[in-house]
């Protein structure tokens, strides 16, 4: 059998490609459903509370966007469960749904334009069918589980080969992971990345990060505390469009873990080789596992 090249098709039947398209339409839509009051309320006077810390950002409007996605999928889909960043799980249907109603928040209650709507549909543990919708720029990028589309078009991903004149997009380190790998060491690892790579940034979503990956606009994401609805969508995209994705299990899942359950990531699109970015991200992994371990 020929093997399939980064960006074909899957060879899968026709009636589970049918089914996937079906619930990327639906992923589609419960996004865009909520894309009239966020932008309203973007760069409007939006009040702010903490969940974890001050680092971990809420606002009313990601409750009110999930409970408007929540209700758009049961509507379309009544067989399904979803799993929501701010309301956790509901229902106990056969299709699991992973729901971010604002993958930026921090971003989003500032005014910053790095926000965006994250769904995934997942059965039997596969993601099968993904949306992440920017509505500032109303990009809508999708996979189903035979492609990925910008705006309806194919999406292929392409990297830089060379990390030392590459775009990396990372949030580490923040406050956690200065608690967690010690603040020497954490900057010692970004220092290397900002020493290796031609250009890094911190934009601060890390599912919009991917899917700008995926698109060519990034060579690389990484990220070490992300949750599945950050990144459940975003796996699926960035695979059929041709890029990579390396989960980090962090010592928080077991090995062998369903990627979009692991707590870490380096994402890259086709045709990247990075060892630096691989190796500091792999010690970051193994030095939590040990430290998890005693």
């Amino acid at each position: 059998m020929k093997n399939r090249a980064p960006g074909d098709p899957p060879h899968l039947d026709e009636k589970t490609i049918a089914r996937s398209k079906k619930l990327t339409e639906i992923a589609k839509g419960a996004a865009l459903a909520v894309h009239d009051p966020l932008i309203k309320a973007f760069r409007s006077n939006v009040a702010v509370d903490y969940k974890v810390d001050l680092h971990d950002v809420v606002t009313v409007h990601d409750e009110q966007a999930e409970n408007t996605i929540r209700n758009f999928i049961l509507e379309h889909e009544p067989d399904s469960a979803i799993m929501g960043e701010e309301g956790g799980q509901t229902g106990s249907g056969h299709i699991q749904w992973y729901v971010d109603p604002i993958d930026g928040t921090s971003n989003f209650a500032r005014g910053l334009a790095f926000w965006c709507v994250s769904v995934a549909a997942v059965i039997e543990g596969r993601v099968v069918a993904g949306a992440i919708y920017d509505p500032v720029t109303e990009f809508m990028f999708s996979a189903d589980l035979s492609r990925s589309y910008l705006n309806g078009k194919i999406l292929q991903s392409r990297s830089i080969p060379d990390e030392t004149h590459a775009t990396l997009i990372t949030g580490y380190p923040v406050s956690r992971d200065f608690r967690i790998d010690g603040r020497d060491a954490a900057l010692a690892n970004l220092g290397e990345l900002v020493e290796t790579f031609s250009t890094l940034r911190r934009p601060g979503s890390a599912a919009l990060s991917i899917a700008h990956v995926a698109a060519g606009w990034a060579d690389a994401a990484a990220g070490f505390g992300v949750n599945a609805w950050d990144v459940a969508a975003a796996t699926l995209i960035l695979r059929n469009a041709g890029g990579r994705y390396y989960p980090l299990t962090l010592g928080k899942v077991p090995a062998g873990s369903t990627e979009f359950l692991c707590p870490g990531y380096v994402a890259t699109g086709q045709g990247a080789i990075y060892p630096t970015l691989e190796r500091v991200a792999r010690q970051i992994s193994e030095t939590r596992i040990a430290r998890a371990a005693a």
